[in-house]
């Protein structure tokens, strides 16, 4: 396969998934993930409370073997929330949680777009941290020729296991390339321009997401919680930066 899917002529660059990721991820300086409903969210909730965050890409048995290892509480499913398992993908359950030191968070979007990153630093980025995360990338020297970044949307799955590139994402990452460019960041390729048009174009996000299909999914399964931290804009200061393995403040 030829090169023609890096967007090689641009400092910021656009793609969905973890096959994107996998893709773009071999020449990106830094990959921002951005997974809005709810993983990237959640980790955001989580590193602001001084959780250090475990990405892991199963939701199955192999998850409870790889949280002892890491000697962390290990999250569960939204509905699988117990008093004696009160972790979850929620990030309300998250804030409403004790407090656990090292938290195992598995994601088949967003933990397996990280795990694809290969060598390329990887940041946990939403509506909540967008600035903050535009500011970072240009402070660090990201987002031009010589050191590109890559934004990937995380987008749903349909039940048949395909991407489902989804709204809240777009915007998500569109937020955080809004965010670089105003830090001064270099040339946006095409995909990465739409994106933040998405964003900018849109007057009133935290209702878009709201009414989108991933966000009435949540709140008619009764986690309209969710979907309402998901959408504080720039409430958060704080970079969720993968280091050994866990995503810690930047």
């Amino acid at each position: 396969m030829s090169d023609w899917f890096l967007q090689q002529a641009y400092g910021v660059r656009f793609e969905w998934g973890p096959s994107g990721a996998q893709r773009l991820g071999r020449e990106a300086a830094c990959l921002v993930v951005v997974d809005v409903l709810s993983f990237t969210t959640s980790v955001s909730v989580a590193v602001e409370a001084g959780i250090e965050v475990f990405p892991y890409a199963w939701r199955d048995e192999t998850a409870a073997a790889f949280a002892r290892e890491k000697e962390a509480a290990q999250a569960v499913g939204r509905r699988a929330a117990t008093p004696q398992s009160p972790w979850s993908l929620s990030p309300a359950a998250l804030r409403r949680a004790p407090f656990t030191p090292r938290l195992v968070l598995p994601s088949p979007n967003g933990s397996a777009i990280a795990a694809a990153a290969g060598g390329s630093r990887v940041v946990a980025g939403c509506l909540r941290n967008a600035s903050a995360v535009g500011r970072w990338l240009a402070l660090h020297g990201y987002g031009t020729g010589e050191r590109p970044v890559a934004v990937i949307g995380a987008g749903e799955r349909w039940p048949d296991g395909s991407l489902r590139p989804a709204l809240e994402d777009l915007l998500g990452s569109g937020a955080v390339i809004a965010a670089l460019e105003e830090q001064g960041g270099g040339a946006l390729s095409p995909e990465a321009a739409a994106a933040r048009s998405c964003f900018t174009g849109t007057p009133d996000v935290a209702a878009a997401v709201t009414a989108c299909a991933s966000g009435l999914e949540l709140s008619r399964g009764g986690f309209a919680d969710d979907v309402a931290i998901a959408v504080e804009v720039d409430a958060a200061t704080i970079v969720p930066v993968l280091t050994d393995g866990a995503f810690r403040q930047g």
